[in-house]
């Protein structure tokens, strides 16, 4: 196995020009997939509201959950960096909140690393994180957590001034000690343009393929019925379909009386069960 991938390890892919890959993961059987497969990063995503929980958007999801499933990720994993997405309201109130609920992610879910939303707006809470010893990737772009704020989930950037406005984020960002950014959903053009000006990596969703890597919601890849349908999303499997055929057959299997059979039992032995009749 190699060695842990690090944050310096991500500076060096970016130096290098080697692309760095991220997928999600929420539990102990998805983890140690995405893990043995050499995936760089996994984040531990505040998507677990719409994936796992059914919730419509991701902000009903609470601290407690994500240091929950970021407890059982890093359990799991041996290589990837680990990165708690911090969700909605557990950042961006107070700095000394943000500061306690980050190390909550590190310290006791056992994250290498945290993710929060927004620009030059986090600078100070990134600033003060960074000075504690805890690595911040920064997020730009489409928020998905201001989706009332936008009305509906849609490209960020758009025009020369709101894509000036989201480079200053990302510059912004890494000013303040940020490891990485997320550039989520706005054009590929921009996305390029803030590549090259951040020395520090960039992670693409939705964002064209300039970016010094890629993250999607693994379920989403692997096509499981999750009832989100994004243009960015590539699915390399269609699990979701093949799954409910074998759950299918199962039930089919055991109405009709074919399972279980002697295949799929024990032996009796000498014993006559038929004497306690």
């Amino acid at each position: 196995m190699s060695s842990r991938v690090t944050v310096a390890t991500l500076r060096e892919m970016k130096a290098k020009g080697e692309r760095i890959t991220m997928l999600t993961a929420y539990d102990a059987l998805v983890a140690r997939a995405v893990d043995a497969a050499g995936v760089d990063v996994i984040l531990v995503g505040d998507s677990l509201g719409e994936v796992v929980q059914g919730h419509d958007s991701t902000l009903p999801v609470r601290l407690r959950e994500t240091l929950y499933h970021t407890e059982i990720v890093a359990r799991c994993v041996r290589r990837a960096l680990v990165v708690a997405d911090m969700p909605f309201l557990s950042y961006g109130v107070t700095v000394e909140a943000t500061v306690r609920h980050a190390g909550l992610c590190v310290k006791e879910a056992g994250a290498a690393a945290v993710k929060l939303e927004g620009g030059a707006l986090r600078a100070e809470e990134v600033r003060r994180l960074a000075d504690c010893g805890i690595p911040v990737m920064g997020h730009v772009g489409t928020l998905p957590s201001w989706i009332h704020r936008y009305g509906a989930y849609r490209v960020q950037g758009k025009t020369l001034e709101a894509g000036r406005a989201i480079l200053e984020d990302a510059l912004a960002l890494e000013a303040a000690g940020a490891f990485a950014v997320v550039i989520e959903v706005v054009p590929p053009g921009l996305a390029r343009v803030i590549t090259r000006r951040l020395s520090i990596p960039t992670i693409g969703i939705g964002a064209g393929p300039h970016c010094d890597g890629q993250v999607l919601v693994t379920q989403d890849m692997l096509g499981f019925d999750t009832g989100r349908s994004t243009r960015f999303v590539r699915r390399y499997e269609t699990l979701g379909a093949r799954m409910a055929e074998a759950i299918s057959r199962y039930a089919a299997e055991v109405r009709e009386g074919r399972f279980p059979d002697a295949t799929t039992s024990y032996s009796d032995g000498d014993v006559d069960w038929g004497s306690l009749e």
